[in-house]
């Protein structure tokens, strides 16, 4: 009877006393929608998600006190076998959503060793980027090594040779970009012969990126039936929904759960979004300055734009104003791009300026400002840009420049940014759009 009556309570009320209404208000709490057939209820703490206790003893020695909302709805639903699609904001722990039941569903199966490396990994995480692999690689160590599984990332910039060898010592998980692991497969350097989990993380990103062809090239050396599993499980997480992630859901995806944190297609509610109308290519440097040398936007900062010679020119502009600056696009090599995403979370510069190409996975802590220099040619690119900052519950600040350029995006950014709680539409942006 107390229970029923403290709207509270599910947090501490015992498992089997839980009504429909306290998992509503669960659900609302963490703005969790879930769409499938006999899914199982969030997990209310780690304990309730099904993991196994070598995971859980794990967890319980490192510094995730709780479930993020994503891992609260994807873990447990996993756990039961069923394929996923995740839609949820950069941010917001999705790494470790797909990594944990990965490492569960393939810890009973037999050590891959020399002999049998030849037929390939156990589990694949594709990634639209090397950043993104590699910090991947290296959240799903944390855990992999405690259960002596072994992670590699499959990216270009690094020693094929390298890649090819690791393989051949035998690789429960790899982490790959489409690309060198289609260049592995077409040279038959690799095969996927028992693989039975397959991950799409920023499934989205991949698709705008020109990935479609290369994705399904890859999903199309996928064992139907894998020697040591029933079924081969997949999840695939995405920022936003667009048509072809709908196509590929449907066409790769067996009855899956589908799990929304928020609203797809919108910036979480942590970014303060504000909107500058902007004269001359003289009136955006002076915004910028005046916007930089505000104390409230502590470093790291980060400032898109749209091109690479562009990317260049506001980094000489910005050094020459004594801000310490890197670059980050198409033309840097994996290990310039390394380099600068390590000085900026060092501090040896404070603002890095980049294409769209770090517009997503690029996980840099307590990054203060956002600024798009130059509005992105479509929403979700703006959605993934302003989703470095504003990230692990922290507050962030995304500030746009736009112009008459910009009128066909106009519309959709009205709509993104009247939909946050953090933010406001200026007059001048409301008598622009």
């Amino acid at each position: 009877k107390r229970y029923a009556q403290d709207d509270s309570s599910w947090a501490t009320k015992p498992l089997e006393l839980m009504t429909q209404r306290d998992w509503r208000i669960l659900n609302d709490t963490y703005h969790i929608s879930i769409k499938g057939e006999n899914i199982p209820h969030p997990a209310r703490t780690w304990q309730e998600t099904g993991l196994p206790s070598q995971l859980l003893d794990c967890i319980n020695t490192s510094s995730f006190k709780e479930p993020t909302p994503i891992q609260r709805a994807a873990i447990p639903t996993a756990m039961t076998g069923s394929d996923v699609l995740g839609l949820a904001e950069t941010g917001s722990g999705k790494t470790l959503a797909f990594v944990l039941p990965l490492l569960a569903h393939i810890l009973d199966l037999p050590r891959i060793t020399t002999a049998t490396a030849q037929d390939g990994p156990y589990a694949v995480i594709l990634s639209p980027t090397r950043e993104l692999a590699l910090q991947i690689e290296e959240e799903a160590s944390k855990f992999s090594s405690f259960l002596d599984f072994r992670c590699l990332s499959i990216v270009g910039g690094h020693s094929m040779e390298d890649q090819v060898a690791k393989l051949r010592q035998g690789i429960e998980i790899i982490i790959a970009t489409p690309g060198r692991l289609n260049d592995l497969l077409d040279n038959r350097l690799i095969v996927l012969n028992q693989c039975c989990f397959i991950v799409l993380d920023e499934a989205d990103r991949m698709i705008s990126m020109g990935f479609d062809v290369q994705v399904q090239a890859v999903l199309s050396h996928l064992p139907k039936e894998p020697p040591f599993s029933k079924r081969r499980q997949a999840m695939m997480f995405s920022a936003t929904m667009p048509p072809a992630i709908e196509a590929l859901t449907a066409k790769y995806l067996t009855n899956p759960a589908i799990i929304t944190i928020g609203a797809t297609s919108s910036a979480v509610d942590t970014v303060e979004q504000r909107v500058e109308i902007v004269e001359s290519e003289n009136d955006r440097k002076d915004r910028l300055l005046r916007i930089l040398r505000q104390p409230r936007y502590r470093p790291p900062v980060i400032v898109f734009v749209n091109t690479k010679p562009y990317c260049d020119s506001i980094a000489d502009f910005l050094k020459a104003s004594n801000f310490k600056i890197a670059t980050m696009h198409g033309d840097k090599s994996q290990s310039q791009r390394e380099k600068a995403l390590d000085d900026l979370r060092t501090g040896k510069i404070n603002i890095l300026v980049a294409t769209d190409i770090a517009g997503r996975g690029i996980d840099v802590p307590n990054v203060s400002l956002v600024v798009n220099f130059e509005m992105p040619h479509n929403i979700e690119n703006y959605t993934h840009r302003i989703g470095r900052t504003g990230r692990a519950g922290q507050r962030g600040t995304a500030i746009t420049f736009i112009d008459k350029r910009d009128k066909n995006v106009v519309r959709d950014l009205y709509r993104i940014i009247s939909r946050s709680n953090s933010s406001k539409i200026s007059t001048e942006f409301r008598r622009f759009e």
